[in-house]
């Protein structure tokens, strides 16, 4: 049913439980597992040219260390996942689909609160337009509150 599932991360605490559920499946289905982290080339653009690649740089160490939580997030649960992946510059959520299609993704697993947190009533802004432009099903998992009894504390 699922051979290849991209999981998109931001990083946030928030998209710790899409990573989670799409590891969960992956394991389940034998599935790959491709995790993308997109720097948002507007965010970089209109900030001014002396802290601009310095911005970059973060960004882009960001990603690695966001990509590295879900490598690591799917080898404890199943040490045999195959694991890819990448790290892009551009607008979030056609460079989200576009590598969703690029893999032949089945599902897309993504939060639906980012870095920039409570911005949207419902969903958040990248969440929303991969929702209604991405041709392939997109999974949108919600971050838990504390008071959720499904949620699970240690």
């Amino acid at each position: 049913m699922f051979d290849t599932i991209v999981v998109a991360t931001d990083g946030s605490d928030s998209v710790g439980r899409a990573v989670d559920v799409a590891v969960d499946v992956a394991a389940r289905f034998d599935a790959a597992v491709h995790a993308v982290y997109v720097v948002d080339s507007g965010e970089v653009e209109s900030t001014p040219d002396e802290v601009r690649d310095d911005l970059r740089e973060a960004l882009d160490d960001h990603g690695e260390d966001a990509l590295d939580q879900v490598t690591d997030a799917a080898t404890e649960r199943d040490a045999t996942l195959d694991i890819t992946t990448e790290v892009r510059e551009g607008r979030p959520a056609p460079e989200i689909s576009g590598y969703a299609r690029e893999v032949g993704a089945d599902v897309v697993a993504m939060g639906t609160r980012g870095r920039h947190g409570e911005n949207r009533f419902l969903i958040g802004s990248v969440a929303e337009r991969v929702v209604r432009t991405c041709p392939i099903p997109v999974l949108t998992v919600r971050q838990l509150t504390d008071e959720d009894p499904r949620r699970t504390t240690i």
